[in-house]
């Protein structure tokens, strides 16, 4: 293994996509001796900035082919990154056929996710398929005992402090650290390709889970702590994600979000993707105590946090629209919220709500025009449950009358906007609703009788008249029995159950 002398940076290549700061670096290491190697587009950047530069087909003797396609595939780059210092062997064949060393490589990648999220054509998107940056950046990776290098431009201001501090001969700790950054990032790159193939082939038949899924996760915020106290906690952002994600979203004001923030307000994103028209939501571990459509987004949070006031306290809540300043004021006069979510705030709303210090306010515009996922996670011990999103929306023309009495327009209206909402309850599940406005629900028990006279006794007197969502269907006649005694008309369910007919 080499001493630190041995490891002392003579010649660098430089070949990057990114070329943000590489000028700088470029200069930094010229001043200090370090004889610099670059391709293509870096190479022409660096002579305009007056830095010397080694052209790569000069430092091989082979021109750079193939629309640049091959131009750092070549024996004398690979064998120069790659040989080993303290090898007698492998410095008498370096000798032998006049090979260089080459002691720092810097390198990014082609920008293919990049321009697979732009929607670029298939073609362009395998040009963008890098071949010599992951060879060159495996490479030195392999061999950091001897070698250095740099994928990241956030990377450039540390190495350049360590350089001067060591004169060039950087740490094992550090050369090994730049290593496992660079086969991270390879490893990344690969899942993307694979990914975006996979992607292609999955489109021929949409009903297909694909056969494998790779994530690649990056680390976006560590957390105060997990669900309770004592557990640690960080939020990870999925980089293969090209739909709307909770992770883009912007804090505008108030203390830094918990764990269990992120997970109550993915549950509110669900809910607020599902609905067109103005809507509201208050939401309480993961459960919606109110919501509600209506004209405006002031009158959809009232109608909302009158279902449940007491079970606001210290929830979340949910906007498919721009805050104006009615809605403000509202909100300002709720008592005590975790968190608002919104498309966007108009500046005198924005200024009014950040008077509660304490309250968190998020911005995620593409909340009115979101890409949903086709797919959905969810992590279990040891693997994944998956399963396609449920974006379906019933409609009327697919519903089945099963009862003498028929539901009226309204009653319909009612009815699949309870429906949709069910969904989003924790089962077993029942949502009593009253217009386009929730009034009550029951969640979270272990048989549904329990949960209809729950939403019972939540709605009260408003049940009068009102209109009945279950989740699945009833096993037994006994919950549309307690929902007939307290005034309920009209109930939708999936049906399903060998007692379907009783429950009729």
């Amino acid at each position: 293994m080499s001493n630190a002398g041995e490891a002392k940076i003579k010649r660098a290549l430089l070949s990057v996509s990114d070329k943000s700061g590489i000028v700088e670096l470029a200069r930094f290491l010229e001043e200090r001796g370090v004889e610099i190697i670059s391709t293509g587009g870096t190479k022409q950047v660096l002579k305009e900035a007056g830095v010397r530069v080694v052209p790569v087909s000069s430092f091989t003797g082979a021109p750079e082919i193939l629309d640049g396609r091959v131009k750092t595939l070549h024996p004398k780059i690979a064998a120069g990154i790659l040989y080993c210092r303290d090898s007698e062997e492998h410095q008498q064949q370096m000798d032998t056929h006049d090979y260089k060393r080459i002691d720092l490589v810097v390198v990014n990648l082609y920008p293919f996710e990049k321009t697979v999220a732009r929607g670029a054509a298939d073609d362009e998107v395998i040009e963008n398929i890098d071949i010599g940056g992951p060879t060159l950046v495996r490479a030195a990776a392999k061999n950091y005992t001897d070698v250095t290098v740099l994928v990241e431009p956030t990377q450039y201001e540390q190495f350049k402090k360590e350089f001067a501090e060591t004169e060039g001969a950087l740490s094992m700790e550090s050369r090994r650290h730049y290593a496992a950054r660079a086969f991270a990032l390879v490893a990344g790159y690969d899942r993307a390709i694979d990914n975006y193939f996979a992607r292609e082939e999955s489109k021929a038949d949409e009903s297909e889970l694909p056969d494998s899924i790779n994530i690649s996760l990056a680390k976006s915020a560590d957390l105060r702590y997990g669900e309770n106290p004592h557990q640690q906690a960080a939020l990870y952002r999925d980089q293969e994600c090209r739909s709307i994600s909770l992770v883009d979203a912007e804090q505008l004001s108030g203390k830094a979000l918990s764990y269990n923030n992120y997970s109550d307000l993915d549950a509110v994103l669900g809910m607020i993707l599902d609905f067109e028209k103005p809507f509201a939501c208050v939401v309480k571990h993961a459960n919606p105590c109110g919501a509600a459509i209506a004209a405006t987004p002031a009158e959809a949070y009232r109608d909302a946090l009158a279902a449940d006031p007491m079970s606001a306290f210290g929830s979340i809540i949910g906007l498919n629209r721009a805050v104006d300043m009615e809605m403000a004021l509202l909100l300002h006069e709720t008592q005590f919220v975790e968190c608002i979510i919104a498309p966007a705030y108009d500046p005198e709303a924005l200024a009014k709500l950040k008077k509660k210090k304490q309250r968190r306010l998020l911005q995620l515009p593409r909340i009115e025009s979101a890409i949903r996922p086709r797919w959905e996670m969810k992590a279990i011990r040891g693997g994944y449950l998956s399963q396609s999103t449920d974006q379906h929306q019933v409609t009327p023309e697919e519903l089945q009358v099963v009862t003498k009495v028929k539901p009226t327009p309204q009653q319909i209206k009612s009815l699949l906007f309870a429906f949709q909402l069910v969904k989003h309850v924790k089962s077993n599940a029942i949502l009593i609703a009253r217009e386009t406005r929730m009034i009550g629900f029951g969640c979270g028990q272990t048989s549904r009788v329990d949960a209809v006279e729950n939403a019972v006794k939540k709605a009260g007197e408003r049940a009068q008249g009102a209109v009945l969502a279950s989740d699945a269907f009833f096993p037994m006649p006994d919950g549309v029995e307690v929902a007939a005694a307290a005034g309920i008309k009209a109930i939708i369910q999936p049906g399903g159950s060998k007692r379907d007919a009783d429950a009729v």
